[in-house]
């Protein structure tokens, strides 16, 4: 309750409430809130602030969110990329390997980021509670600091089902698990890393039923990366499903985007996706080509909600988008990336 009165006081200036957040129902909506919070974040989050000055780019001069400088994402390694003068609560901080340089999203209110991964998976799967959740997440388990653990975590205990939970390497007793709940007719959402998805079908061949697969992508340096439609080939095989499901999120974002298995992400209603041209990183393209990812992530009024990735993607006319890659280069990251 302190949270959400901290976030009100500091945005009053612009009315902005969670509620208009998660609340937002037309494209019309989203820019009047995400304008909203861009001159929040430009007059209260030093770092952007420096970052839209060094562009020239002043609220006066920004007309609508094509025009709004998107950080690149490098800012949250070197820099503490907050909009909020309180106490961080937790720090989340991305995986890598010895001598990177990890990235750290200080969250100064973290019941924004569990109202936005309960409304954002309610939004596309249902009430978490129809759901056994079982999670094959060794390589976040064995490290702090993972948003993807702690909203795992939660889902976990939301479902209140007994026999959700986590699984580092015991896989034998995940498999039994799964049967006995397909025996059972029973709703069921394994969510896993992609190296320990492949570990499982390696041991294993199922024919599920009442499972919903959904891999969070990351080799981790377990494995050989792999495309994307390969993977899933290989997973469907293995869980004898007819569709892969994926989690699109990251570090530096409180919101997830999600597939239902055509490779193509759909976000919640306050996040957006846009591409950027690769050769000009301020030039906003047009739909269906493909550039470097965007992203407009509103629940994250407290740190930076326009963030330029280093994935390569391309959007649809309907909102959705996939992922094509990485730019040259850049770090190998533990979100949902396929490099091809």
């Amino acid at each position: 309750m302190v949270a959400l009165f901290y976030f009100i006081y500091f945005c009053q200036d612009y009315m902005i409430t969670p509620n208009d957040i998660f609340n937002i129902s037309s494209q019309n909506q989203f820019e009047e809130v995400a304008m909203t919070v861009f001159k929040h974040q430009f007059n209260n989050n030093k770092v952007y602030r420096s970052f839209c000055d060094l562009l020239y780019k002043h609220p006066s001069e920004v007309k609508c969110i094509n025009d709004i400088p998107f950080l690149p994402i490098q800012f949250f390694k070197s820099h503490k990329v907050i909009s909020s003068q309180a106490e961080a609560q937790e720090i989340f901080t991305s995986s890598g390997t010895t001598g990177q340089t990890i990235s750290k999203h200080l969250i100064s209110d973290i019941a924004l980021y569990e109202q936005s991964f309960r409304k954002g998976f309610q939004y596309f799967y249902g009430n978490i509670e129809d759901y056994v959740v079982l999670a094959l997440l060794p390589s976040y388990l064995e490290r702090d600091g993972s948003s993807l653990i702690y909203m795992v975590n939660d889902m976990i205990a939301k479902s209140k089902q007994p026999e959700s939970g986590f699984y580092l390497h015991n896989l034998e007793d995940l498999k039994n698990i799964i049967i006995d709940l397909e025996s059972r007719n029973k709703k069921t959402l394994l969510i896993g890393v992609s190296f320990a998805l492949l570990d499982f079908v390696e041991r294993f061949q199922l024919k599920l039923k009442n499972t919903i697969v959904m891999e969070t992508g990351g080799m981790k340096g377990k494995r050989k990366e792999l495309i994307r439609t390969e993977l899933h080939e290989i997973l469907k095989q293995g869980f004898g499903v007819n569709a892969i499901h994926s989690e699109y999120g990251m570090t530096e974002l409180l919101s997830q985007a999600y597939s239902k298995g055509n490779s193509l992400f759909k976000t919640p209603p306050w996040m957006q996706v846009l591409t950027r041209d690769t050769e000009d990183a301020l030039t906003i393209q047009h739909h269906e080509k493909t550039g470097g990812i965007n992203i407009i992530d509103l629940a994250n009024i407290n740190s930076c909600a326009f963030i330029a990735t280093q994935d390569l993607g391309k959007v649809y006319k309907d909102g959705s988008f996939e992922v094509l890659g990485r730019f040259d280069n850049s770090d190998i990251r533990g979100c949902n990336l396929m490099v091809i």
